[in-house]
């Protein structure tokens, strides 16, 4: 009776999804939203079952992918569908919020990875590739635009701008790949934890943001990196050059958190309103003064505990 209960449980849920599926690929304006509920299957079914029925319920999910959305539905179902079963899986061993968003994030980088070498290898299509060339066309119409207008002299300028940026996106995939792995997890979550918890599954809530430390070790990194950028001047286009430029990028958005963290504590303290907070926090990925000043602050606090320093005046 209880094997009828999750066979029963199993097929509402792979139906649920191949639904969600079908409009993901075949509705594209409402699919760009609702890819986010795609693990929500796999979540619920994880957080209640074994690694064996766990397995077959994912081997059933990619043959109905494939009858669904041919290659297209198995690869979104194998990135999608893996991050919300190691997602139920953590949330049955009731791991902390944390531990599930930096774990499914890698798991889901690792599944962008693996998709992207794919579809460059058997398809032919490289993303990265694509992308450059239609910046590319989009550049030779603001080229033809200012030519049109008279405005020759501020070609050699804007040439020059359009090369660097494609030089930066393209030294800065990697970082680029984490950032999106991250915040795409995090809207996941954000999306599904809601629902699964009216069905019954427990979740750990989040500690407060203002709370959030992160490690001093960090600091370390950012240092060494940033010393090496400065004194071995690495030549462009090495792989220590990509590596250094990617690590300086990831860490000063470690310390842009550690900032805003520092500035929601000290907001706290003096109970300033929370909206002012997130206003801040809003200017800061808009306006780079605002920007650096709070990766600088947060810098400084990684390395001097301001909160500790604080809380004993208080």
């Amino acid at each position: 009776m209880r094997n009828v209960g999750k066979l029963t449980e199993g097929a509402i849920l792979l139906a649920a999804f191949a639904a969600i599926l079908l409009i993901t690929i075949y509705v594209p304006l409402l699919g760009s939203i609702l890819n986010f509920v795609l693990p929500l299957p796999f979540m619920m079914f994880a957080a209640k079952n074994n690694i064996r029925n766990i397995t077959a319920f994912i081997i059933a999910a990619v043959i109905i992918s494939f009858i669904a959305g041919s290659f297209i539905g198995v690869g979104l179902m194998l990135i999608y569908g893996i991050i919300g079963a190691v997602i139920g899986w953590l949330l049955q061993k009731n791991r902390s919020r944390t531990t599930i968003l930096i774990t499914s994030s890698l798991v889901f980088m690792v599944g962008l990875v693996v998709m992207y070498a794919v579809s460059a290898a058997f398809f032919k299509f490289d993303i990265i590739h694509e992308f450059t060339e239609m910046y590319k066309q989009s550049a030779k119409m603001s080229e033809d635009l200012l030519r049109s207008m008279g405005q020759d002299s501020q070609l050699e300028q804007l040439n020059k701008q359009n090369a660097l940026l494609i030089k930066t996106l393209q030294t800065l995939a990697p970082s680029l790949l984490i950032m999106v792995s991250i915040i795409s997890v995090f809207v996941i979550q954000w999306i599904c934890f809601p629902i699964i918890k009216r069905f019954g599954i427990k979740v750990q809530p989040w500690g407060y943001f203002r709370n959030l430390s992160l490690p001093r070790s960090l600091l370390w990194y950012y240092l060494i990196a940033m010393a090496i950028k400065i004194f071995g001047h690495p030549a462009e286009g090495t792989y220590l050059y990509t590596a250094v430029m990617n690590a300086i990028y990831i860490l000063e958005m470690f310390m842009v958190v550690q900032g805003l963290s520092f500035i929601f504590f000290v907001f706290y303290k003096k109970s300033v309103a929370k909206g002012l907070g997130i206003f801040l926090a809003i200017l800061t990925f808009m306006i780079p003064i605002i920007h650096y000043i709070i990766m600088i602050l947060g810098v400084t606090d990684l390395g001097f505990n301001f909160r500790r320093r604080f809380d004993k005046k208080e």
